[in-house]
């Protein structure tokens, strides 16, 4: 098996090169990569890549993702999360190559307060979730077989995360205000990449499986809910915080660029159906982050 892998160096994709190692070779890239393009920004160039690597899978790991950013830079997320996308999936289905995409709760308008599944109407809040949207509609009419996993809320050991951010304020501050009108689960990017390739495993042996499927850490909490998790399990740790208290604020008091989703909530049962997946809790997915970061907080 042969898989060509966009984004290698962003949260999920620095996983996915270690979740894909034992199914085959991996040419991995990104936009500094030399031997092939792995610049989103070139559809040109990856387009072409594609063509040379001939892979048995295209995953794409690469995406603009700065939310509030994406509001005055309407073009370039438009770019990078439905060109880009396009024309990898148009290139895969040209050679047979199956195609992995990765889309965000943020394709629905956040009402409600029960998960959303796959098939429920979207209604994107902003450039961000409107971006991400337009690139699943374009892989759905590329004509090649794909793959799109939404998640939520997605973290990583590795690089800047809310946990870091939270345990940092927690060791300075008595008191902290976290916003806790928005539910959602916190992912981690390992989890994505194991997922991620069990699916490749499972596909390589039976197939026809293909679709949109909503992938993240079962259960569910708000900010302030994680918030006050992670200053329960530090502590329980051996982290010394002088945090005494965790209060609870609406969204209205940290406004943003971005209208922000409050309920990222995601129904699971699809791809644990399909697949035979049982999907842990949240908190343990947290709990192994925090052991993993704990150095650089004490």
């Amino acid at each position: 098996m042969r898989i060509l892998l966009f984004g290698k160096s962003g949260q999920v994709g620095w996983e996915l090169q270690r979740a894909l190692a034992p199914l085959g070779e991996v040419v991995a890239l990104d936009s500094r990569s030399r031997d092939f393009c792995g610049n989103l920004a070139d559809l040109e160039g990856i387009g072409r890549t594609v063509c040379e690597v001939r892979p048995d899978w295209v995953i794409n790991a690469a995406a603009h993702t700065a939310v509030d950013k994406a509001e005055s830079e309407k073009e370039l997320s438009d770019l990078l999360n439905h060109l880009a996308p396009a024309v990898l999936a148009k290139e895969a289905g040209k050679i047979g190559a199956r195609f992995v995409h990765y889309s965000t709760d943020y394709v629905f308008d956040g009402s409600g307060d029960r998960p959303w599944r796959e098939g429920d109407p979207t209604g994107p809040l902003g450039v961000y979730g409107e971006s991400k949207l337009n690139g699943e509609k374009a892989i759905a009419v590329s004509g090649c077989r794909y793959y799109i996993f939404r998640t939520c809320w997605v973290y990583a050991a590795r690089g800047k995360n809310f946990a870091k951010t939270i345990l940092k304020f927690a060791s300075g501050r008595e008191r902290l205000t976290v916003i806790d009108d928005q539910w959602g689960a916190p992912t981690g990017a390992e989890l994505i990449a194991d997922v991620t390739a069990q699916v490749l495993a499972a596909e390589r042996e039976e197939g026809k499986r293909e679709g949109v499927y909503h992938l993240c850490a079962a259960g569910e909490t708000t900010w302030h809910g994680y918030a006050t998790f992670l200053c329960q399990k530090a502590a329980e740790l051996g982290v010394e915080l002088k945090v005494r208290e965790v209060a609870p604020v609406p969204t209205s008091e940290f406004p943003t660029p971005a209208k922000r989703p409050a309920n990222s909530r995601l129904c699971i049962g699809k791809i644990e159906e399909a697949f035979g997946f049982s999907l842990p809790d949240w908190r343990l997915g947290v709990s192994r982050m925090l052991e993993e970061i704990l150095p650089e907080i004490k």
